[in-house]
C-alpha cells in the first residue's frame, strides 16, 4: 500500500466520521441554526468525498459535480438563514428534563395566581353585594322609621274623633242663647 492510498483512506474514514458526528448534531439541534450547520457540515464533506474520489481515481469530470453539490448547499444556508431570523427565541430548543420541570411548575404557579385573583375578585364582588343589600336594609329601615315617626307626629297633631265630641253643649254654639239673639 501507498503512501498515497494511506491519505485516501484515512481521509476517508475522517470524512466518513465528520459526516456521521455531523448527522448526529442535526438531529439532536436543538435550534434551527445548529441543524443548518450540521447540514452545511454534511454537504461539506460530500464535496470533499467527490474529490477525494476524483483525485484517487484521477477523473476531472466530477467537477461540475462539486460546483453543483456547493450551490446546493450555499443556497440551502442562505434559504434557511433568512427562515431561521424570524424564529422566535427559544424555538427548535430541545429542553433538559429540569427545565422542562421548572416551567411546568411555573405555569401550575401562574395557574395557581391566577385562579387566587379570581377567588379574591368574585369574594369583593359578593362584599359589595352584600353591602349594597345591607345598605339598601338599612336606607328601608330609615324610610320605616321615618313614616312611623310621621304617622306618630300626625297622630299627635291631629285629634281624633272622640277629642272633638264635648262633654256638655255649650250654649253659644249649639242653639242657646246666643242663637236666638243673632235671629
Amino acid at each position: 500500500m501507498s503512501p498515497f492510498d494511506v491519505v485516501v483512506v484515512v481521509g476517508g474514514v475522517l470524512l466518513t466520521l465528520g459526516a456521521a458526528l455531523a448527522i448526529v448534531r442535526a438531529e439532536k439541534g436543538p435550534s434551527i441554526l445548529d441543524r443548518t450547520v450540521a447540514l452545511d457540515i454534511v454537504v461539506t464533506t460530500m464535496i470533499a468525498g467527490v474529490a477525494l474520489y476524483a483525485a484517487y481515481f484521477r477523473r476531472a469530470d466530477v467537477v461540475p459535480l462539486l460546483v453543483v453539490l456547493s450551490l446546493v448547499g450555499f443556497v440551502g444556508s442562505v434559504t434557511v438563514a433568512r427562515f431561521a431570523a424570524v424564529e422566535p427565541e427559544g424555538e427548535g430548543r430541545v429542553r433538559t428534563r429540569e427545565e422542562v420541570a421548572a416551567e411546568e411548575a411555573e405555569k401550575r404557579r401562574l395557574e395557581q395566581q391566577e385562579e387566587e385573583a379570581r377567588r379574591r375578585r368574585r369574594r369583593a364582588v359578593e362584599d359589595e353585594v352584600r353591602v349594597a343589600e345591607d345598605e339598601r336594609r338599612a336606607a328601608e329601615d330609615e324610610r320605616r322609621a321615618v313614616e312611623d315617626e310621621n304617622r306618630a307626629a300626625e297622630d299627635a297633631v291631629a285629634p281624633s274623633s272622640r277629642d272633638t265630641i264635648e262633654a256638655e253643649p255649650d250654649d253659644e254654639h249649639h242653639g242657646g242663647p246666643a242663637d236666638e239673639e243673632a235671629r
